[in-house]
């Protein structure tokens, strides 16, 4: 039996009507930093959460080079409703991520007590640290939720640190799936929407989240349904500058094939 998965467009703060509200509201992955500076940002998602939205607001690493402090993560959190906060982490360094998802966790406790579910990311170098990060987090107390990163470059090797679709079978064919933990997974990767088409098999894969099809739209280029994927060099998200209203119907689309794949029944909401 298949379940969807859901996906969380990201869009430029400017076409968020446009791009990212959900009908129904689903899941939204939320920039914090965004969340502190932009205040038509803040209320969009706020909105969102009002409308039913699960908001998870991700710690800044991966836009900013480095995790905002869990003060930060705690006040955005709270100014959309948020009911999940993605800790600290360091790319491809399982033990550094988990001193600081551990030190992040207990300080976001203190300032909150148990409002917020606590997602830490599942970094590692090799296959060997991955194992050792991911019982670390499974068995941790402080840890809700895990989200395991994008796989972005080949590997023929297939390592469960860099190939998310190995990762998630291994985790299945040994019996490694907590019940109690939800799984959440960071960007789409080097086969793009494809991948959602064997992660839709898991029906504990809650949600995923991604810019491509919105910058890759907006360059004129359409995702197709069954491939291939193939993605050229693109701007980062915050650098994509203004989008052609002509290009709107294409975004839509990609999204669309996006959520097709992910076996996803949600729409772009019209602007409310």
């Amino acid at each position: 039996m298949t379940q969807g998965i859901d996906f969380s467009v990201i869009a430029p703060p400017a076409y968020l009507e446009d791009f990212v509200g959900q009908e129904p509201a689903r899941v939204h992955h939320v920039a914090a930093q965004r969340v502190l500076s932009d205040e038509a940002y803040r209320a969009f998602f706020a909105r969102e959460a009002e409308r039913g939205a699960e908001i998870i607001v991700d710690n800044g690493l991966f836009d900013l080079g480095y995790a905002l402090p869990p003060a930060s993560l705690v006040e955005a959190a709270l100014a959309v409703s948020a009911r999940e906060i993605i800790l600290p982490d360091v790319m491809r360094d399982g033990a550094a991520t988990l001193k600081a998802s551990e030190q992040a966790a207990r300080e976001i406790r203190e300032l909150s007590g148990d409002a917020f579910r606590l997602c830490a990311v599942l970094h590692a170098a090799d296959d060997e640290e991955w194992l050792r990060t991911y019982d670390a987090i499974v068995t941790s107390g402080w840890a809700g939720a895990i989200a395991l990163p994008a796989s972005r470059r080949p590997d023929p090797d297939g390592q469960l640190c860099r190939t998310r679709w190995r990762a998630t079978a291994y985790l299945v064919d040994r019996g490694l799936v907590d019940d109690l933990i939800v799984y959440r997974m960071l960007g789409l990767g080097r086969t793009g929407h494809l991948e959602m088409l064997e992660q839709r098999q898991h029906p504990w894969i809650s949600s995923v989240d991604g810019a491509a099809p919105v910058i890759l739209g907006a360059m004129g280029i359409a995702l197709l349904p069954e491939g291939p994927y193939e993605k050229p060099s693109t701007p980062r998200i915050e650098k994509l500058g203004p989008i052609a209203t002509d290009r709107f119907d294409l975004i839509r689309k990609n999204i669309a094939v996006v959520r097709a794949a992910a076996g996803s029944t949600v729409t772009i909401a019209e602007e409310h």
